[in-house]
């Protein structure tokens, strides 16, 4: 089904990072906040109505049979030049409320292995989101 909403680049950015944020079933303030902010640093609120893709990736989120697959249709689509970059987002999405459990463990470990980083940069790049995580909820540098 959702090949059949996910059409542009844009949208399965957008539903990549629906999914990073919405894994764990709750979509927190700060993970709003942070959905915000990618959207408008990238602009793509010009292009799409996020209160439909929303919708959208809500009217079949519990189909999703297979995550790896989805999540290879997904990146395809939005056929990323800075795999780094684009990891580092999802990461960042999926700790923003400030909890790690196992399927977003698993989910981001996934969407590492599709851009193909290797486990030392997965763990660096997890350990500074982390780290940057702490600075601005306890301003602890």
């Amino acid at each position: 089904m959702y090949n059949q909403l996910v059409r542009t680049q844009d949208q399965a950015l957008c539903h990549l990072y629906f999914h990073c944020c919405l894994k764990d079933g709750v979509l927190s303030e700060a993970e709003t906040d942070g959905l915000a902010e990618r959207f408008v640093t990238l602009g793509m609120q010009k292009n799409m109505n996020f209160k439909d893709e929303m919708d959208a990736y809500k009217s079949y989120k519990n189909d999703i049979k297979d995550e790896k697959l989805y999540l290879e249709y997904l990146l395809n689509l939005v056929n990323p030049v800075n795999e780094l970059a684009l990891y580092s987002h999802c990461v960042e999405l999926t700790v923003s409320d400030e909890l790690l459990d196992t399927a977003e463990e698993s989910l981001v470990k996934k969407i590492a292995t599709i851009l193909k980083i290797d486990e030392a940069k997965q763990q660096t790049i997890q350990g500074l989101i982390v780290e940057r995580k702490v600075v601005e909820t306890k301003k602890i540098i």
